[in-house]
């Protein structure tokens, strides 16, 4: 079977992703980041969903990224803002560069085990902001990790990142989810850390409104 890894952050995006990729025949190296970030409710979450879908490989790879800050996700300095779902401006919660270091990470991780698939959950919809969320990103980092990799510049085995939710909303993501299984209990969205959602920050609001759009009630709520 050809493997693909798979970035799972725990949240509801990348489970459903990750789901997506096995439906289609992969064998999973799930691929999670201990960045700095305030806490680890989401990472835990990234485990639970490793462990239930029972993939080959969950790396767990540890990144500094709160040592330069310029995100409230991981400078305690900075606080996470209550959320805004019409919000035009970049939130304070956006972290400088995030999935271009993850999906480098993930290319190398790709080639060491010889995937020619990577999956990442973004989409350009619902998207709180962010600009490495957008489709013309995710073309670029594809072509620079092909210029950038043995495999894509010397081997002819070229190496595809897969969004395929660029142009889905969170209500269409959950609607997918549950037709693949999807166990949204064990997935965790909030910025802040603590027992239960906070549900005001960006995250929370976007999920909230995501489920009631699907239909579904949100069972990290019930």
């Amino acid at each position: 079977m050809a493997k693909a890894v798979v970035l799972l952050s725990g949240g509801l995006d990348s489970a459903v992703a990750l789901s997506l990729a096995k439906s289609r025949g992969f064998e999973i190296i799930a691929l999670s980041f201990d960045y700095g970030q305030r806490h680890n409710r989401e990472l835990n979450a990234a485990r639970e969903i490793a462990k239930k879908a029972v993939v080959i490989q969950h790396q767990v790879v540890s990144l500094n990224m709160n040592s330069w800050g310029g995100s409230s996700l991981t400078d305690e300095n900075l606080d996470i803002e209550d959320g805004n779902v019409n919000r035009s401006d970049i939130p304070t919660t956006y972290v400088p560069a995030r999935n271009m270091i993850f999906l480098s990470v993930a290319a190398s991780v790709a080639e060491a085990n010889g995937a020619q698939d990577i999956f990442i959950g973004v989409s350009q919809v619902d998207y709180s902001g962010y600009v490495d969320c957008r489709q013309e990103f995710i073309d670029a980092m594809e072509k620079a990790v092909n210029l950038g990799t043995v495999m894509g510049a010397e081997q002819n085995l070229p190496i595809k990142i897969h969004a395929p939710f660029t142009n889905l909303t969170k209500a269409e993501e959950i609607k997918l989810g549950m037709e693949l299984g999807v166990d949204f209990d064990l997935t965790w969205s909030c910025y802040r850390g603590g027992e239960k959602p906070c549900e005001t920050c960006d995250s929370c609001l976007l999920r909230a409104k995501a489920f009631e759009e699907a239909g579904y009630e949100d069972p990290a709520l019930c």
